[in-house]
């Protein structure tokens, strides 16, 4: 062969390869051009997919791919946009993804909106018990309170489903169905007013949940024990003999301080500035390693046949070890089927320190609430009346007889109603002292309904 020949031989080999290069890089940039499409037409769905939704938009991309490379029909192409619009349609409905893995734009879609109100300037009244006052429109919304029937608002807005109203000076809002412009009917709560409650049958007794505060009340499956006293000297008054603490679980369910949500003024079992407590506590451990609510209830039965054998009738809140009735629940019953309430404990101390009642703290904001602006003079009277009849059978005092606590007992209380500490963790809870500390309450007693 020739020189000439083999040079043109081997130009022509050379325009061969540089022809080939051309076609691949020209299948490569159609191939990139699919996948830029691709990416364009995921614009319109969801940020996350399933793994079928994802395949679905891969298949997509590869149909793009080949009908660039294969110069498709105009009928090919209108069935790949066919398949887009499927592919977006089906995501957007999110009838394939899970509620965990929809996208951020759906879930701002489906997420609820305040309702238009309608402004109004007018006072309505709560119709349910323990309605929930909430810091937003819309059943997730906090609840920061509860109210009862009959509480008074001042409503500023309305819609069907909420109300947006006053109380205590914020803005609140409840759901409207449980609200209405007419007052309605008081119901009569206290023992005074209560028709038939110095003729119930006596037996075992619950809390009615139409009863004012009931609401409140968290435990209240149990059942209290009403006893009535038989004789010539039967005096016709009701006196709750609350043995403290024996609520299973009661600890670590939480209640409300007071009625209108205000926080503790006080400390104690709970420190000051809280508004919700435990519902009943367990009580302290004796020296001896005897439980509170054991000695409270032993202290219980011998007043109960004290006052029995005097005359009174007896409402007897445990009877067991264990009784489902929370603090609240307890002063319900009290405040409805007696003329007097009182809670039997000790204190937490181990000193010995002798016997107090627990009064009503001196403070304007806590003696000016309802209901214990009515009351907390009857419940001086009445703790006043026990620690004169303890120390008139010789029983150790601690100080003056009392210690000012904000108790949810009081804070609920219609009747008169103390809790009475008879000694500490250090006090003698023997059979003979039970007994001499019976006399001294049951002294009391008779001095309470003597001077009112």
């Amino acid at each position: 062969m020739r020189k000439g020949t083999w040079v043109r031989s081997k130009m022509a080999g050379k325009r061969k390869q540089l022809l080939m290069l051309s076609g691949i890089l020209t299948i490569m940039m159609a191939v990139g051009s699919g996948c830029q499409m691709k990416n364009y037409e995921k614009i319109a769905l969801p940020k996350t997919q399933t793994g079928s939704a994802a395949a679905d938009s891969n298949a997509l991309g590869n149909n793009v791919a080949e009908e660039k490379q294969s110069d498709s029909s105009d009928t090919d192409k209108n069935r790949i946009k066919d398949n887009a619009e499927k592919v977006t349609e089906k995501d957007t409905e999110n009838q394939q993804l899970p509620e965990a893995e929809r996208s951020a734009v759906n879930a701002e879609i489906t997420r609820e909106t305040a309702p238009e109100m309608e402004t109004r300037n007018e006072t309505v009244y709560v119709t349910a018990m323990d309605v929930n006052v909430r810091t937003a429109p819309g059943q997730e919304a906090e609840a920061a309170a509860r109210l009862n029937r009959g509480t008074a608002l001042s409503r500023t807005g309305y819609s069907q489903s909420w109300s947006r109203v006053i109380y205590q000076d914020k803005e609140y809002y409840i759901a409207s169905q449980y609200l209405t412009t007419s007052k309605p009917e008081e119901t009569q709560t206290t023992a005074s007013a209560t028709s038939g409650v110095g003729d119930l049958q006596a037996g075992e007794v619950g809390i009615n949940p139409d009863w004012k505060y009931a609401g409140y009340s968290k435990i209240n499956s149990g059942k209290a024990i009403l006893y009535r006293a038989e004789g010539s000297n039967r005096k016709g008054k009701v006196v709750c003999v609350n043995a403290g603490h024996g609520t299973k679980g009661g600890s670590s369910v939480k209640t409300q301080c007071h009625p209108d949500g205000t926080p503790k003024v006080t400390g104690g079992t709970t420190a000051a500035g809280a508004t919700t407590a435990s519902a009943i506590s367990s009580g302290m451990t004796f020296a001896d390693g005897t439980p509170e609510s054991t000695v409270t209830l032993a202290m219980a039965k011998v007043l109960k046949d004290k006052l029995l054998a005097r005359g009174f009738d007896v409402l007897m809140i445990r009877e067991t070890e264990d009784v489902q009735l929370d603090n609240i629940a307890r002063t319900v019953l009290a405040n409805n089927l007696a003329n007097c309430h009182i809670a039997i404990h000790y204190d937490s101390t181990s000193s010995d320190k002798g016997a107090f009642y627990m009064s009503v703290p001196n403070v304007a904001s806590y003696r000016s609430m309802e209901p214990v602006a009515s009351y907390w003079q009857k419940h001086h009277a009445l703790g006043d009346s026990l620690i004169a009849g303890l120390k008139g059978v010789g029983v150790k005092l601690f100080s003056n007889g009392k210690m000012e606590m904000d108790l949810t007992q009081t804070s609920f209380s219609t009747v008169p109603s103390v809790d009475i500490e008879l000694g500490d963790k250090a006090s003698d809870h023997s059979a003979a002292a039970l007994d001499k500390l019976g006399n001294g309450l049951a002294d009391g007693v008779e001095m309470f309904f003597a001077a009112s």
